[in-house]
């Protein structure tokens, strides 16, 4: 099953997506620019094998919903979104108003 569901975020609509799986669950929330995904997120290969996509995203390990994904600290984020001043440590909340 797959969810949308628009959510804000400080007066700003993001969009979040849930799709169930077996024996696990893909987040993510994005806007226009960018995206923040759970620990499926290959931030590896964006930077390596997409390198000519520019793609800004962040990852978060260890979340079960939407909202823990929008309250955890990034892991991990891509090249471009470090340009951004989107770092490892900041929520996913703060990464996307960085994205607007």
């Amino acid at each position: 099953m797959v969810t949308l569901l628009p959510m804000e975020v400080e007066g700003h609509t993001v969009m979040g997506v849930e799709v169930k799986l077996p024996k696990t669950t893909l987040l993510a929330v994005y806007t226009s620019r960018g995206y923040i995904m759970c620990g499926a997120l290959d931030v590896g290969l964006l930077n390596e094998k997409l390198a000519d996509r520019h793609i800004i995203a962040g990852r978060a390990v260890g979340v079960r919903t939407l909202e823990q994904l929008m309250e955890a600290p990034l892991e991990s984020v891509t090249l471009e979104a470090e340009k951004m001043g989107i770092h490892p440590g900041i929520t996913g909340k703060e990464a996307l108003l960085r994205m607007l």
